[in-house]
């Protein structure tokens, strides 16, 4: 706990960014029958389950800075390749390291980045990317759920029919948050953690 508190109250640098990663399932609903649009749109209680969606979301709380991500399903190929993906974006290329903040999900190690890609190139990503869990039963100290939160509310809240749908909702809200260079003020501290949950660490540095 106190590790991950500890990077959050490092200033931030762009050439050392933090980022908190974290997904959401969304079912997906499409309609029974058609909805009546006048100025008050009715939809019909009734629906039809049409699969469901994995949101993958990294936020860079200090930097104001989001990317989202629609798949089909959450494994760990899936997440591999999205931690990639997040590490060859143009604003990371030169970063030096990426502090990625996330749970103890079983995909979320470097054995997903070896079984997908091989040893070779997860220890190239490796160089670069550096993974640091939040103890167990802890998961509210990923500042990606906060984000989550902001995203549940004003983009995927309520009934979404199709993957295409959701991908497009989700392109849009990225785009508006990160327009706005929208922020996360965290300021839970170790201090904070050590008065609040009664326990006894390593002097205060």
């Amino acid at each position: 706990m106190e590790e991950v508190l500890d990077l959050y109250a490092k200033p931030y640098n762009p050439q050392e960014p933090v980022l908190c990663f974290d997904e959401k399932s969304k079912e997906l609903h499409r309609d029974a029958r058609p909805a009546i649009v006048g100025k008050i749109t009715r939809r019909d209680y009734e629906y039809i389950r049409n699969g469901t969606a994995n949101v993958f979301v990294t936020v860079e709380p200090k930097g104001g800075y989001r990317t989202v991500r629609a798949t089909q399903r959450r494994t760990k190929p899936d997440f591999a390749h999205e931690a990639r993906r997040i590490v060859n974006l143009p604003r990371y290329r030169r970063a030096h390291r990426i502090h990625m903040v996330l749970d103890n999900l079983n995909t979320h190690f470097p054995t997903s980045l070896i079984e997908t890609f091989g040893s070779r190139e997860a220890k190239r990503m490796m160089k670069k990317l550096i993974f640091h869990h939040t103890p167990k039963h802890a998961s509210w100290l990923n500042m990606a759920e906060i984000e989550i939160g902001v995203m549940s509310r004003q983009v995927i809240k309520g009934r979404i029919p199709t993957a295409p749908i959701l991908k497009n909702r989700l392109s849009a809200w990225q785009k508006r948050r990160n327009g706005k260079h929208a922020t996360i003020d965290w300021t839970f501290t170790k201090q904070d953690a050590r008065k609040k949950l009664k326990y006894e660490g390593a002097e205060l540095s």
